[in-house]
């Protein structure tokens, strides 16, 4: 061990106080930098991103277009309070909404994802006058108060009781439909059915909005089947509700669209995003308003802000993206690796590994689920294993990393989540390491 790493353990462990972990029974690897899709430790090893970090990394590590965006802005303004404007808030304001479409029309900033949830709530509260928001199991919307409560998955749990005025329901996931549909048609059909029935009896006229990842995330890249978008709109016209898409992963290239919404042919009331705006280079979020719910606001004061709200050294990088989107191609590059590279090689994952039960996915967003069983469907590990319950899930990240991987892995499921800007070589090295991995718990499960 290097000096220089054993002083980065040392005060790591000695005073870092890390998020979602038990103190005692961590030992973060120490990186010692990282540029493009690769980041490397102390040793020299060096692995493949397959998580973007945290799917944020949307253009990767030390970009140099970003880097001097940060450069040049500190160099002629560094901050400013957010009640003054400046050039590059109101310009990136003007790129963003121009990208989500012609139905919005203004931008607040927030420091990250959950910020951008929690005030979307607070627009849609107050707009419609009604407090309940609703929410699909198997989400996360970010770990503030009422992010938590709107979050599906198991770490709301030991945040409760939070905001008692949201509301969970079931969205669809075919490969273990809750409706027990057995088509796609069947279940947005059935899916749509229950998020009506939810809504008729917690009462249309206390709810005030409905929040949907466009995409579901973390929580396992659930594809909405076709027409489901479509038909939560439908429905939030219907009884009066505010529609919240949550683009806070998928947004800004992920699935090879500026949002992942627009490949469905909707359009939301508010959109929130994070990550991918400048890759996370400094915090920046935000919510797209509609033209609607924004002049609702013109003669009534939001009860809303953030010291920090379009820090001029975000936005300087946010308008570095774009131009890096723009001159490289980078939407046309994620749907040609998605089509050509990524769908044939984990489609034919399902026929060559028994451990695989589902691939789904578009873009450089897709997630492989592992099985015990295939005809039974019984999970690799069990719904939010720990401990030795979660041992197989543990040896196939192990192989991975040991092969040059770093994966994004999520109770039962391994994610192909790599930076925007991965190469063609870059990536089918990478899926080749997980193809060796999956053969090892082939074999464990033999």
């Amino acid at each position: 061990m290097t000096p220089d790493e054993a002083l980065v353990r040392t005060n790591d462990r000695s005073h870092v106080f890390h998020s979602w972990s038990v103190q005692g029974a961590i030992n973060p690897m120490p990186v010692a930098g990282g540029l493009g899709a690769e980041f490397w430790d102390y040793d020299g090893n060096r692995y493949l991103d397959f998580g973007s970090q945290l799917v944020n990394l949307n253009l990767g590590h030390q970009h140099p277009d970003l880097i001097a965006a940060i450069q040049h802005q500190a160099g002629r303004l560094a901050t400013i309070q957010p009640a003054l404007a400046n050039d590059v808030r109101g310009e990136l304001a003007r790129l963003v909404t121009q990208a989500a479409g012609e139905s919005f029309a203004k931008v607040f900033f927030t420091n990250g994802g959950a910020d951008a949830n929690e005030n979307a709530v607070r627009m849609a509260r107050l707009f419609t006058g009604k407090r309940k928001v609703m929410a699909m199991y198997r989400s996360y919307h970010g770990s503030t108060s009422t992010a938590i409560t709107l979050t599906g998955d198991p770490r709301r749990w030991a945040n409760e009781p939070s905001d008692a005025s949201v509301v969970h329901f079931h969205g669809p996931y075919l490969y273990r439909s809750p409706f027990y549909s057995v088509s796609p048609e069947q279940e947005t059909e059935r899916a749509l059915e229950h998020l009506e029935q939810t809504i008729v009896l917690e009462g249309a006229s206390t709810i005030g909005a409905i929040i949907l990842e466009t995409i579901v995330g973390t929580n396992g890249v659930l594809m909405p089947p076709p027409g489901y978008l479509k038909g939560v709109r439908a429905l939030c016209d219907k009884y009066g509700i505010l529609y919240i898409a949550d683009e806070v992963m998928v947004g800004f290239g992920r699935v090879g669209e500026w949002f992942a919404y627009q490949a469905h042919d909707v359009v939301p009331d508010l959109v929130t995003f994070a990550k991918g705006i400048n890759s996370g280079y400094v915090p920046l979020g935000g919510v797209i308003i509609s033209a609607t719910v924004s002049e609702f606001f013109d003669d009534r004061m939001f009860p809303g802000g953030l010291t920090y709200s379009g820090h001029p050294l975000a936005c300087a990088v946010g308008l570095a993206t774009f131009e890096v989107f723009e001159r490289d191609g980078i939407l046309a590059h994620v749907r040609d690796l998605g089509d050509r590279v990524i769908e044939p090689i984990v489609t034919s994952w399902l026929e060559k590994h028994p451990c695989v039960g589902d691939v789904r996915g578009t873009g450089l967003f897709w997630a492989i689920e592992l099985v015990k069983d295939k005809s039974t469907r019984e999970p690799l590990v069990p719904f939010n294993a720990s401990g030795a319950d979660a041992a197989p899930m543990a040896a196939f990240v192990a192989a991975c990393k040991a092969s040059g991987l770093w994966p994004f892995a999520h109770f039962n499921r391994t994610h192909v989540c790599p930076p925007l800007v991965i190469t063609e070589e870059e990536l089918r090295r990478g899926l080749a390491i997980i193809d060796a991995a999956l053969t090892s718990v082939d074999a464990a499960i033999a």
